[in-house]
């Protein structure tokens, strides 16, 4: 039941993060027109890159060492300073190579001091530690009452086409904001640790190993809206991520399984408990999947309305774009469980690492000269492309490891019934008078019509939930 509770947790942050950007960019989109979104996009894909060489994979790696010695306070403690210490170096050197770049980069220089913000906020995030404790309250709490905040103050301030620094910076703060709030529980959650005890170089091998994934997940995360900014326009940028939101908020609810079973594997493996380990992915991996189905199915299903309706005028490409991203959503779904909650917890970071360098290698040579002739399309392609390709990587790496036939057991009947509910959903879309009210119907025939599939084919969803609801009861 804690992994449930704290499932349902960050599930609940996960959304919140990703759907106050979606509630303001209804707004947003309109106020800033597609230039002013665009521009946001394609500078916050820039300093993306040295916020990458700040956090330098420590939300995994801490994490899981926080999850490996969570039984022994002093050693939490311990461990805590020690990696923060290599954390605020590696910001401070990435903030360095910062305003290198920007003695060079000339393009709209106000926004990007703007998004350097975020920048500085990454030295002060320690929600690593949290997860790897398994105390996903205290970060919803806390980050939540900040995201609302955040939400107010952009529906005050921006007014106009012009505040797009203004926007930047809201966004930025509310991020700063958000993870300086955790600090004050550090003082009573971990016992003082003398100075001299703390050696923070052996964590920063082991943090490089878990930084070579990172850069290539954000590789092809935000090395499409940049290529898209340079090749086409920004506006495209600002299109990729608009449909990339949508299908992010999605995704919340799948991947965030990932981020509550990392923990609890790992102090699983600690104990030497490998058939827990795997009995643990099997129930999660088809958790995943009973979850991906619907949601690819029923994203694409609506997409092509949903866009234009919901982001006003000039957003129309973003609905194409959309079918076609609504794909990573399983794809992701099942390399997350496979790589996130199970190759990092049995420190398998170099199949990890291979399988999602995969994916960066793909994206780029599939980038060029698919967004040369398609454009924005074209980058959706290769993100999709690029996601197969790492969780293609990761089954074959895991193939002596698990049973397929127990992985994918009821995998066949999720799909079933995902497919029938989106050719339900998608006439009813195409044929049906386009409105708020009418899609809200077709949100709910799909998802009645999904859930009595799955019922009807008692698919393991079924038993599993039974199973918890008897057990709810019994205590």
């Amino acid at each position: 039941m804690r992994v449930i509770r704290n499932y349902l947790y960050n599930v609940g942050y996960q959304v919140l993060a990703i759907i106050v950007p979606l509630i303001t960019s209804a707004y947003v989109s309109r106020v800033l027109r597609p230039e002013g979104v665009g521009a946001n996009a394609f500078t916050n894909s820039i300093i993306q890159y040295f916020i990458l060489i700040a956090s330098m994979g420590i939300g995994y790696y801490g994490n899981r060492q926080i999850a490996y010695v969570r039984e022994n306070r002093q050693k939490m403690a311990k461990t805590f300073w020690e990696i923060q210490i290599v954390k605020t170096i590696m910001t401070l050197i990435a903030f360095i190579a910062f305003e290198i770049f920007m003695m060079f980069y000339t393009r709209q220089p106000e926004y990007m001091w703007a998004q350097s913000i975020n920048l500085v906020a990454v030295a002060f995030d320690i929600s690593w530690f949290y997860e790897g404790i398994e105390d996903f309250k205290v970060i919803v709490l806390k980050n939540s009452f900040v995201k609302i905040v955040s939400m107010i103050a952009i529906f005050l301030l921006i007014k106009n086409p012009n505040d797009v620094t203004l926007y930047i910076i809201v966004l930025a703060v509310s991020t700063l904001l958000g993870n300086l709030t955790l600090w004050p529980n550090i003082r009573k959650d971990l016992p003082r640790v003398r100075a001299k005890a703390l050696n923070p170089w052996p964590h920063f091998w082991p943090m490089i190993e878990l930084f070579i994934p990172q850069i290539a997940t954000q590789i092809y995360v935000q090395l499409n809206k940049t290529m898209l900014g340079g090749m086409v326009s920004e506006t495209a940028s600002g299109y990729y991520q608009y449909s990339d939101n949508l299908v992010k908020l999605i995704l919340a609810l799948v991947t965030a399984t990932g981020t509550v079973m990392l923990p609890h594997v790992a102090n699983a493996v600690s104990q030497g408990s490998m058939t827990r380990v795997n009995q643990m992915l099997y129930k999660s991996f088809d958790f995943v999947s009973a979850l991906a189905y619907p949601m690819m199915f029923g994203i694409a299903a609506v997409s092509l309305t949903l866009a234009p309706k919901y982001y006003g005028p000039g957003y129309e490409p973003v609905g194409p774009a959309m079918m076609i991203e609504s794909i990573v959503i399983l794809m992701i779904a099942w390399s997350n469980a496979i790589g996130v909650q199970y190759l990092l917890p049995l420190n398998r970071v170099k199949q990890f690492t291979a399988s999602v360098t995969t994916g960066a290698i793909v994206n780029v040579i599939l980038n060029i000269p698919l967004i040369h002739f398609w454009g924005l399309d074209g980058a959706m392609w290769s993100t999709v492309i690029s996601e197969c390709s790492v969780t293609l990587y990761q089954l074959i790496v895991v193939r002596h490891l698990l049973s397929f036939k127990a992985l994918f057991h009821g995998s066949w009947k999720y799909f079933i019934s995902g497919l029938i509910m989106f050719f339900v959903v998608f006439w009813m879309n195409s044929n049906m008078k386009d409105s708020w009210l009418m899609m809200g119907v077709e949100v709910i025939v799909g998802v009645l019509v999904y859930a009595v599939l799955v019922l009807l084919l008692r698919a393991p969803i079924v038993f599993e939930a039974r199973n918890l609801i008897i057990e709810k009861i019994k205590k």
